[in-house]
């Protein structure tokens, strides 16, 4: 038996290779249930990893374990997984803080294809994890050490109870480090909630008469009513 053959032999078969469809198949949510239907709240605990794949092996690493300082705590090592064309991988991990990780994906012998080329797009950009700080200090002491040594980084930015900072990795991916300003409370799931139900009723309407939303007075308009209709009820 040729390296080749026990190499194919030993692939695992998982939902790699079979009952693929939770990675195929079309989500659509008029057919789903919902949490009010079965009773059942599910829960999250928090950030267990965010993974990227990369093609820079020796640049990522370099760049997260020596120039962030994140400790390199786990990799995995394996042939490809399941379907043809899989290849054998590297799967490394970064400590993050609190228990959650960064992680990547190396493909060994693989080319990047070309819609995984970096863009300076909001679209590109969007796609992004937030890490935490839990001061002033330590958001300023992450801008100035980063700068300090050859990053570019952006301005402090302020948006709603966050500020942050943001910058790129080798591989072109976004990185932002950021500052809770304050709490959560109950005031803003009620207005998170008003807010994308007046938009979604736009986006409904535009659709039913094959237009799109334009802007963002709309949505304002619509949520001003939508908020007095809420104060008049209570």
């Amino acid at each position: 038996m040729t390296v080749e053959t026990l190499h194919s032999e030993a692939r695992q078969d998982t939902a790699y290779t079979t009952k693929r469809a939770y990675r195929t198949r079309d989500v659509d949510v008029t057919s789903l249930k919902t949490q009010a239907d079965d009773g059942i709240q599910l829960k999250l605990h928090g950030v267990d990893h965010s993974a990227r794949p990369t093609w820079k092996l020796r640049e990522t690493v370099t760049f997260y374990r020596d120039v962030l300082g994140l400790p390199l705590i786990h990799t995995i090592s394996a042939r490809g997984w399941g379907h043809p064309g899989h290849p054998d991988f590297l799967h490394f991990f970064f400590d993050a803080g609190d228990g959650a990780t960064i992680a990547f994906f190396y493909y060994i012998g693989a080319d990047r294809p070309e819609r995984y080329l970096p863009e300076d797009s909001h679209f590109y950009s969007a796609t992004h994890t937030a890490w935490g700080v839990e001061s002033r200090e330590e958001l300023e002491q992450w801008k100035e050490t980063l700068e300090g040594r050859g990053m570019t980084v952006s301005p402090y930015t302020r948006h709603e109870g966050l500020e942050s900072i943001y910058f790129r990795d080798p591989n072109g991916y976004p990185l932002e480090i950021t500052l809770r300003l304050r709490d959560v409370e109950e005031i803003d799931a009620r207005d998170a909630e008003l807010t994308l139900r007046a938009a979604i009723e736009l986006e409904d309407a535009a659709r039913a008469a094959g237009e799109k939303m334009t802007d963002i007075d709309t949505v304002w308009r619509r949520k001003a009513a939508l908020v007095d209709a809420y104060l008049e009820a209570e």
